[in-house]
């Protein structure tokens, strides 16, 4: 399967993957927010301009698909930064693909179920989920979705930039958002663990203080991983790069200036 790559500027590749529902353009309005990078913003299955996957696909397939798009574009080894489902993305391509990452970060993600009965359980909850957006459709689940506890946090944000989001969301389809919610479920994601301390990549971890949930799995990453440091933003939730970004942005260039040296 094919994804779609949008490219900004010159420099030392750094792959933006985005969440559930969102896009390559999501990442637009930050594009210039690491000077001296290549930003290669990917549409993940099913997003975007992305095509949905034919059939569900295993998440080692599909960050194998997300290192050949960067074949396909000469691209090596590069900086990942994944949000919430593209972090998730990012990790499996971090254990699967090791010589890729040169550095990590990650926003809000979880490694995933570590309980089998529990990840069945919730990948039937998604099935069901898709089902439900195939049969209403998106502007319907994309009001409900944008409702969640999770994004409760968002209240706080302009009227502007939640339109911004929303009409984001909406650019989707509901065939794609829900065939890439059936490969891209944490119910479908092999928990990763057990695989964190085999990541070498010096990684950054960041999290929202109010995001009580991947306040918790942030920690715990970031205590398993070798080389990786927490970062956690006052006044934010699940969405720390929309909510604060000036703070969001400074602690990535940190990380990578830190790094480079």
């Amino acid at each position: 399967m094919r994804l779609n790559l949008e490219r900004h500027g010159d420099g030392s590749p750094l792959v933006f993957l985005h969440g559930f529902t969102g896009s390559a353009a999501t990442w637009a309005p930050y594009v210039g927010e690491v000077p001296g990078s290549s930003v290669l913003a990917i549409d993940l299955p099913g997003h975007g301009r992305s095509p949905r996957p034919p059939s569900v696909i295993s998440f080692p397939e599909i960050a194998d698909t997300v290192v050949a798009v960067l074949d396909g574009h000469g691209v090596g080894d590069a900086t990942w930064l994944g949000y919430s489902m593209g972090g998730r993305v990012a990790l499996q391509v971090a254990v699967r693909h090791p010589t890729r990452v040169r550095r990590l970060i990650i926003e809000s993600a979880s490694p995933g179920i570590p309980d089998p009965s529990e990840r069945r359980a919730r990948a039937d909850a998604d099935d069901a989920l898709a089902t439900s957006i195939e049969r209403d459709g998106l502007e319907s689940f994309v009001e409900r979705w944008a409702s969640i506890p999770l994004f409760a946090t968002q209240q706080r944000l302009a009227p502007e930039i939640l339109d911004r989001e929303r009409r984001g969301r909406l650019a989707n389809t509901a065939s794609g958002i829900a065939a890439g919610l059936r490969c891209l479920s944490v119910g479908r994601q092999p928990s990763l663990w057990p695989d964190l301390p085999s990541i070498d990549a010096p990684t950054l971890v960041v999290v929202g203080a109010d995001d009580r949930k991947y306040l918790a799995l942030g920690r715990s990453l970031a205590a398993a991983v070798p080389r990786a440091r927490l970062r956690v933003v006052a006044n934010a939730g699940h969405t720390v790069h929309l909510e604060q970004p000036a703070l969001f942005w400074s602690e990535v260039r940190a990380f990578l200036q830190e790094t480079d040296a």
